[in-house]
């Protein structure tokens, strides 16, 4: 993915003429041109010295002219960034491109590029170009990196024009700028399959019946390959052409990712924090969520979702599942701490239906925010937390008395509300976790048929 954008320079607002732009740009060669030129007039015409006063004339008249030449060639140039890409992870490089066409009669002189860029993409990017030729084009680049996720602007690019005689420098600032969006890094996970993907597609198909019941059968026109046992002769007799059974329709499996984003659940910052990692956490199962198939919604605590998500989410496996991966990593880059402290509102929005497969990244939980986490679980097929103790990512958890009781306490609500819960320690590979949590499932699965067997007999 690329993104670039072409500019035009825009005159200084403060500039009154462009005579006195003109003269601003003045080197101090020009300048000493200058003065030595009327110096010397003065002195010819004082003295009557008509030899000197040519001299006079041509030292003064040089920096003008160069002056006034290059302040017409310097909206004579024109300038363009492609970002490549405009989409990066966080941890790795983009390049930016810049090119500057000589669109002009007349060549360049000394061109010397800067472009604005902020500090944490790395150091402001300086060039030297030779002389660009009438109807020519340079092209330089430079790279670009953070490990800090987010939206950062990249330019004015900034242009300094010098003549050949080094008598004027005048500075042009270009009006476009770009973006280069810094998304979270994205794990990928092994495909395991856990409780409420039965719905989908793929790994995940499930046909569910339609209609129950000869009269409320819906048929449809008979198509190339249908089995004949499936026609619906009533409906044949009454259309007067082949019509079959509609009796099976594909669901889509549904996955929601709900996102804890509380300010006081999560300590620390920086690239290495508890939050960052439940952020490439959630992306990174957003994406493996939706090249699986499913259709896919991401949920914060404060209720929101992504702007203009539907109301069953994302589909995946579509042509739209890039754009819809690309929507959702742009809300993650910019997604930060909210003002909440509680987990109700994400709640209220989980209540209305069931949401299939329900995967939560948890800050710090109390008692009564775990309550409310356990009973999310009521309206999901299947759900996995993964819940951060923030306070162990800055510090070890035996310096907090009793730290590691509630932390337990916590997961063990989950767990008997029906979750598969896991605690995450510092510096954990989600890519482990995904396979300890179907493992953690398989073996609740395998003692809870067991117990049913137990009774029985």
């Amino acid at each position: 993915m690329t993104s670039g954008s072409t500019g035009q320079a825009e005159p200084d607002r403060g500039e009154q003429s462009g005579l006195r732009t003109a003269l601003a740009g003045l080197t101090t060669r020009g300048r000493s041109f200058l003065a030595a030129g009327v110096a010397a007039a003065v002195c010819a015409y004082v003295l009557g010295q008509s030899d000197l006063l040519r001299v006079g004339l041509l030292l003064a008249v040089l920096p003008l002219v160069c002056a006034t030449v290059l302040y017409r060639t310097r909206y004579r140039v024109a300038g363009s960034r492609r970002l490549s890409p405009a989409r990066v992870p966080a941890g790795s490089e983009a390049r930016v491109h810049l090119r500057m066409d000589n669109v002009s009669r007349l060549p360049t002189g000394l061109l010397m590029l800067q472009d604005q860029v902020p500090y944490v993409l790395g150091p402001r990017p300086r060039f030297v170009l030779d002389r660009v030729e009438a109807g020519g084009r340079r092209e330089v680049s430079y790279r670009v990196r953070s490990d800090l996720r987010g939206r950062y602007p990249l330019g004015p690019l900034q242009l300094r024009l010098s003549d050949p005689f080094g008598m004027c420098e005048l500075t042009r600032s270009f009006s476009t700028h770009d973006t280069l969006t810094v998304i979270p890094r994205v794990e990928p996970l092994p495909p395991v399959r856990f409780s409420g993907e039965a719905k989908g597609y793929g790994d995940g198909r499930q046909r569910s019946l339609a209609l129950a019941g000869e009269d409320d059968v819906i048929p449809r026109g008979y198509r190339y390959g249908d089995d004949l046992r499936r026609v619906h002769w009533r409906s044949t007799a009454r259309y007067g052409e082949l019509m079959v059974r509609r009796e099976e329709q594909p669901q889509r499996s549904r996955c929601t990712v709900l996102l804890d984003t509380r300010g006081p659940a999560f300590q620390g910052a920086g690239p290495d924090s508890a939050f960052e990692w439940a952020v490439s956490g959630t992306a990174s199962v957003l994406v493996h969520m939706l090249e699986r198939g499913f259709s896919v919604r991401l949920l914060t605590d404060t209720g929101s979702s992504v702007p203009g998500e539907g109301a069953d989410g994302f589909a995946g496996a579509s042509q739209e599942s890039a754009d819809a991966a690309g929507l959702m990593m742009d809300t993650l880059a910019v997604i930060d701490h909210s003002d909440g402290t509680g987990l109700s509102r994400a709640y209220d929005v989980l209540r209305g239906g069931n949401e299939g497969l329900l995967v939560g990244f948890f800050g710090d939980l109390d008692e009564e925010q775990a309550t409310v986490a356990a009973k999310m679980r009521q309206r999901s097929g299947g759900a996995v937390a993964f819940v951060l103790n923030s306070g162990a990512w800055v510090r070890e958890p035996t310096d907090v008395p009793g730290a590691l009781d509630r932390s337990e306490e916590r997961l063990r609500l989950l767990r008997e509300a029906g979750w598969t819960a896991l605690s995450v320690p510092r510096g954990a590979s989600l890519n482990e976790l995904w396979r300890q949590a179907d493992r953690a499932r398989t073996d609740a699965a395998a003692i809870t048929g067991a117990r049913g067997e137990g009774g029985s007999a």
